[in-house]
């Protein structure tokens, strides 16, 4: 089951938030074609957000089709994306950088923009993995 996490100083929409992280799951597999998001009452009581908020990212989930909403059972992943499972030796490399580049003082922000720069160099950013964020 996911659990959201709503960053109120991000900047970034709550509901944009919930689809992020829903996308995010779904690339990591720990969402699955099947599987049953929490229902809108969960999340409201898990995050303290309206209501309309996590229906407004269920829509726009569904309209992606990666969701779809069952009248009276909830509303459940039609599809997954990517492939880069949670326990990839990849994760456990960019585990390791993460750490590295932590302990040479680097912030977060710093590692995301140096990420950024280098998914730059090595992905078209027009290439069709954007459609998808």
């Amino acid at each position: 089951m996911i659990e959201y996490r709503i960053d109120r100083r991000s900047g970034v929409a709550t509901y944009v938030q919930i689809v992020q992280q829903t996308k995010q799951a779904l690339r990591l597999g720990l969402l699955e074609p099947g599987d049953k998001l929490p229902a809108a009452r969960e999340v409201v009581e898990a995050t303290a957000v309206n209501p309309n908020t996590v229906l407004k990212a269920y829509r726009e989930l569904e309209r992606e089709g990666l969701v779809e909403a069952r009248r009276g059972l909830g509303t459940f992943v039609r599809r997954s994306l990517g492939a880069a499972p949670g326990d990839s030796p990849l994760r456990g490399e960019l585990s390791e950088w993460t750490s590295r580049a932590r302990t040479a003082g680097l912030e977060r922000d710093d590692v995301a923009a140096l990420f950024a720069a280098v998914l730059d160099e090595h992905f078209d950013s027009t290439a069709k993995g954007q459609e998808n964020r």
